[in-house]
């Protein structure tokens, strides 16, 4: 769980803060709401801020795994009935019934024949348990969106992400991939992650996961002695997320009809911190592909940046923490 208080005009960061969370207690905590992300929320804002937090308005991202996000086309004359479309959208494509989402949507590309519809739906169950836990903490929420949104508006302002681009977001159980073409326009996700990178490497090393982390880390995919037997290790779970990175580009080259070409590949999240990884992508995807570093954007201050192997995992929380005003209350 991460928090970041930011002055969007400034992009001055005035506090931050992170802290580690049991990933079966938090899935509980969806279903039950027992209060497992209310006092982690609190233990969070009591003794892990560097620094202060500006505002109790905040903004809550969502996993992308729990999310489901759709583009689609319709006729122009559809708008007048926009929402049983989306109704229809709904029942056709969400494995939930739709009385247990929370929906949105949002016009995003029109003209003179058709219009372009951005759909997002979210389990009820996940929503109500984050704002529990965020009211219970004594924060009001503003605004939630998919993480990956976040993460798209932190890029949008740093890395080029004007351009068509594939975002590769690597968290440490996860990892959400998206389009990016002035907007999400397709997105996706599977249960690969960081944590995944450390264990594939103890287990094909036979070698402590203490060792394992170190090894990602420092040596990675990068040419060495070492390079053969960890590049091994992790092959199976980077074809994984490279084969569903081809799929959701697939289906944006297919089913997106704006003929743009895809760009770029940049690649966040708090599981980029393998060394070699961009080359890696480069190469299996045949598009220039690297990690993404928007940090020169954020002004610290006299605040303490986080260390360089941490500043990954921030980067989505920097995304919700500087969106402007007039994006939520418009």
């Amino acid at each position: 769980m991460k928090l970041m208080s930011i002055d969007a005009k400034k992009w001055l960061v005035t506090g931050y803060g992170s802290i580690d969370l049991d990933p079966a207690k938090v899935q509980k905590s969806f279903d039950e709401d027992d209060g497992y992300l209310a006092n982690n929320v609190n233990a969070l804002m009591k003794k892990n801020i560097l620094g202060t937090l500006s505002s109790r308005q905040t903004v809550l991202g969502i996993p992308a795994a729990k999310t489901f996000t759709r583009t689609f086309t319709l006729p122009a004359k559809a708008e007048k009935t926009l929402h049983d479309a989306i109704e229809l959208e709904v029942e056709q494509y969400v494995p939930v019934p739709m009385s247990a989402l929370y929906v949105d949507y949002e016009v995003i590309e029109r003209n003179k024949d058709t219009i372009t519809i951005l759909m997002s739906a979210v389990p009820r169950t996940i929503v109500d348990a984050c704002m529990n836990a965020a009211e219970g903490a004594g924060l009001t929420v503003s605004m939630i969106e998919p993480s990956i949104n976040a993460v798209a508006r932190l890029l949008e302002a740093t890395e080029e992400g004007h351009l068509p681009t594939v975002i590769v977001d690597i968290g440490p159980a996860s990892t959400d991939i998206a389009i990016l073409d002035g907007s999400i326009r397709v997105a996706g996700a599977l249960s690969i992650g960081g944590n995944t990178f450390t264990l594939d490497i103890a287990k094909k090393l036979h070698i402590p996961l203490e060792n394992a982390h170190q090894l990602k880390v420092i040596n990675g995919l990068s040419p060495g002695a070492r390079q053969h037997k960890i590049t091994t290790a992790l092959q199976p779970s980077l074809d994984h997320i490279i084969s569903e990175t081809r799929k959701i580009m697939r289906y944006y080259d297919e089913r997106i009809d704006n003929h743009r070409k895809l760009e770029q590949v940049l690649i966040v999240g708090g599981g980029a911190n393998v060394p070699g990884i961009g080359d890696y992508f480069t190469n299996e995807l045949v598009m220039p592909s690297r990690v993404a570093s928007p940090w020169q954007k954020l002004d610290f201050g006299k605040l303490k940046e986080p260390a360089k192997h941490f500043r990954p995992r921030y980067i989505t929380v920097a995304g919700l923490a500087s969106v402007r005003h007039e994006r939520i209350w418009s």
